[in-house]
């Protein structure tokens, strides 16, 4: 019986390496072939070919550029392999042993930059075949691929790799909810004009309008915890489509990598990338519920606004005009929210018309994600740092709140509570508008002769509505701006985050489950 192994430390992120020129992913069934550069010494086919493929193949195939990234990855899940091999009996536990050396030392190579594809490797999968040959020698090297397909292998691996970048998302999600929250809790009984359709709608707490953007955010990682139910389901043992013949135990493999199960339908498990295109989904979401709050941030730090300035460190200027103070990270943000939804709206077009099971096109799945996954982790740490250190001018936005006949809606609702149908309310608030438009006056500076001719309804008590204060203060229905109402919601809020902090279980680093 194989010993079970000990943990491994570290969650090796290999470095890129850029050693080919082509853009494409690299195929699972229909690799290189021997003279190519790929034959015995690592290539993954060859012998049903009397030639190599041509070189614009070669150079079509190449995708090390880019699934480089996945290479510690991939040696966990080799490590978990060969245990599995060797619990199945087609290694002995001196082989095994020699294996899971090798493996660890590649894995070591790989963190610290040592270890990297050459030119002519076709895939990463090819790429580590071929040095573990080189570590551990042919005949030894060459078992390793016993009972895999390329195909279970990347659905497998991907899997792995978009989970515990989703730990990564998730925080950095939570960073930008911290700075908002921080904000919110900060300002206190502030109040600032709400909008719709961007006119004066009614007064809100700036407290309140800071959590509205809090909510999507929290959205989305229930939605990252509810994917990683789904992609926590391992196609490892799927073979090419058929499943594997040498009585294999997915479910050891399934746990060393930290999956929870295995997927129950092979041709699926090696075919579907709903996972993939799910995960992209919500980093689509991500950048788009940041986007409309950095178009805000912007709007917000113009002159004719000037409900905030940004500070110095998340400010750029101009280079003719010395005055200039740009919101270039709002601006990046509503920039690269195109970019982001425009990678998982490609993926989704790749994926629209494939027949079962696995198909070449399946190449193109990880560029979108590793796009978005790259784009997101230099935004949201930046977006943080900008919303955490604004400075908010409460007074400006006190001062304007109310403006725009933005407490008409509290002179309807006065009237309704003294029994008028609100259809009624609604005419006689409009009119008083009308009459204030007609003047170039604001509702309260209507006087108690003017309130009787517009309606016997109206009185000079409806005063009692026309501040700001007043009106925030009588939206005391659950979830509204009333004081003691958005309190109770950034204490929600805050139990909600403080959730999505302790991590539903690790991931493994290689060869033992971790949950």
């Amino acid at each position: 019986m194989v010993h079970r192994p000990t943990p491994h430390s570290g969650d090796a992120r290999a470095k890129e390496s850029t050693p080919a020129t082509s853009t494409a992913d690299t195929p699972h069934d229909t690799p290189l072939g021997p003279d190519s550069g790929q034959g015995s010494s690592g290539g993954l086919w060859g012998g049903r070919f009397a030639d190599g493929p041509h070189p614009s193949l070669a150079a079509l195939s190449c995708s090390t550029h880019f699934d480089w990234r996945l290479a510690d990855v991939d040696l966990r899940g080799s490590l978990a392999h060969a245990r599995a091999l060797a619990e199945a009996g087609h290694l002995s536990q001196g082989e095994y042993e020699r294996m899971r050396a090798g493996l660890m030392a590649m894995r070591a190579k790989v963190a610290s930059g040592a270890l990297t594809p050459s030119p002519r490797d076709e895939d990463v999968h090819s790429a580590l075949e071929r040095l573990l040959i080189e570590e551990v020698g042919e005949e030894l090297g060459g078992k390793l691929r016993a009972g895999r397909s390329r195909n279970d292998q990347i659905a497998a691996l991907i899997r792995v790799y978009l989970r515990e970048e989703a730990d990564r998302l998730r925080s950095n999600v939570l960073a930008v909810v911290d700075a908002l929250m921080g904000q919110a809790e900060s300002a206190g009984q502030a109040i600032m004009p709400g909008r719709t359709h961007l006119q004066h709608a009614q007064p809100v707490l700036l407290a309140h309008y800071l959590a509205a953007h809090v909510w999507p955010l929290l959205r989305d990682l229930e939605r990252l915890s509810q994917w990683d139910e789904r992609a926590a389901r391992s196609p490892y043992g799927a073979g090419a489509l058929a499943g594997s013949s040498l009585g294999l135990d997915p479910e050891l493999v399934a746990a060393d990598l930290g999956f929870t199960s295995v997927e129950p339908n092979s041709i699926d498990a090696t075919a579907a990338r709903d996972v993939v295109a799910e995960f992209s989904f919500i980093c689509a979401s991500i950048a788009m519920n940041i986007s409309r709050l950095a178009e805000e941030i912007i709007v917000f730090n113009t002159k004719e606004f000037s409900y905030l300035t940004l500070d110095d460190g998340f400010s750029t200027g101009s280079s003719i005009m010395p005055q200039k103070k740009n919101p270039d990270i709002a601006e990046l943000a509503r920039g690269k929210a195109g970019r982001i939804i425009g990678d998982h709206a490609g993926l989704l077009a790749t994926l629209k018309a494939l027949p079962l099971a696995y198909n070449r096109d399946l190449q193109e799945d990880k560029e979108p994600v590793f796009d978005q996954i790259d784009q997101l982790g230099v935004l949201l740490p930046a977006f943080a740092g900008m919303i955490a250190t604004l400075t908010f001018h409460v007074e400006r936005m006190a001062s304007l709140a109310p403006q725009g006949f933005a407490l008409a809606t509290d002179v309807a609702e006065w009237l309704v509570r003294r029994g008028v149908p609100f259809r009624s309310a609604h005419e006689i608030a409009g009119e008083c508008v009308r009459v204030c438009e007609s003047r170039g006056i604001e509702l309260w500076d209507l006087t108690d002769e003017d309130f009787a001719s517009i309606s016997p309804h109206l009185s000079g008590e409806v005063r009692e509505v026309l501040s700001a204060e007043g009106s925030v203060g009588a939206r005391t229905g659950y979830g509204g701006t009333a004081p003691e109402r958005v309190a109770e919601q950034l204490r929600e809020a805050r139990r909600a985050a403080d959730a999505f902090r302790s991590p539903s279980g690790g991931h493994s680093t290689g060869e033992r489950p971790a949950r």
